[in-house]
């Protein structure tokens, strides 16, 4: 299955439902392109919605990273929520988690960005 990417608001966070494999090629360049598209929008706080992610490799948390550092020298923030499985275990392994805010609840999620 490719990379599907759904983007819906609440209030002022961006939220980006990803479904699929985030890995080298078409999943990660869509996945790039949506969250440049959001930055370049003006969108300064974006979540993205880890949880239909199936596999995720170095291109993908290359992305993720890029755009947590691009958000953050504009003075927004990127965040992400519900990493399961191997998912979960590549960004503990790679210590993602520790670096970029990662939630378990999106309406936790939602609250840390107020």
């Amino acid at each position: 299955m490719g990379l599907q990417i759904e983007v819906r608001k609440n209030g002022e966070v961006t939220l980006l439902d990803v479904r699929g494999r985030a890995t080298i090629g078409a999943g990660n360049d869509l996945l790039s392109a949506k969250l440049r598209e959001a930055v370049d929008g003006g969108c300064s706080r974006i979540l993205v919605n880890l949880e239909g992610i199936t596999q995720i490799d170095s291109s993908g948390i290359s992305t993720l990273v890029r755009n947590y550092v691009t958000l953050g020298k504009k003075g927004g923030t990127l965040k992400l929520m519900k990493p399961a499985g191997r998912v979960k275990e590549v960004l503990e392994v790679t210590r993602l988690v520790s670096c970029i805010p990662t939630f378990d609840d999106e309406t936790k999620a939602l609250a840390s960005f107020k």
